[in-house]
């Protein structure tokens, strides 16, 4: 009976090597994924409409994330919403899967009809979603 040829061993431990690194790596990024969530919010529509001396733009946004999304400031052209706006209720949770909508009330100085504005908002992570909105 013969041996094998030490190059022909060599070969095979080293496939052999690759193949349980291949599956240790895949094993890993199993676990590490299931620890981690990740935010990822999509404002799906978003829209301007003036009453009376006021423009309320209507945002629809959804966490299409792993993880709860928390809306914590929320900025009109580069400034925070409070020296903006008049009303809305921060913070805002969207859980995984979730829609929200919400109204941003502008009052009207400042703002005229046809003029681009910049909604912003900001997440507790860190994480920004712009969307340009034009007013009617």
């Amino acid at each position: 009976m013969k041996a094998i040829s030490p190059v022909i061993a060599t070969v095979i431990i080293v496939a052999v090597a690759i193949a349980i690194s291949i599956a240790v790596a895949l094993w890993l990024t199993g676990i590490v994924g299931g620890f981690t969530t990740v935010e990822n919010l999509q404002i799906t529509y978003a829209y301007a409409e003036k009453t009376g001396t006021v423009w309320n733009i209507q945002l629809r946004i959804e966490n299409k994330g792993t993880g709860t999304a928390t809306i914590d400031q929320v900025f009109v052209n580069g400034k925070p919403l409070d020296s903006n706006a008049i009303n809305i209720s921060l913070p805002i949770s969207i859980n995984p899967g979730q829609s929200q909508s919400i109204t941003i009330t502008l009052s009207g100085t400042g703002f005229s009809s046809g003029q681009q504005v910049e909604v912003k908002l900001h997440t507790a992570s860190g994480k920004e979603y712009p969307k340009m909105v034009t007013l009617p």
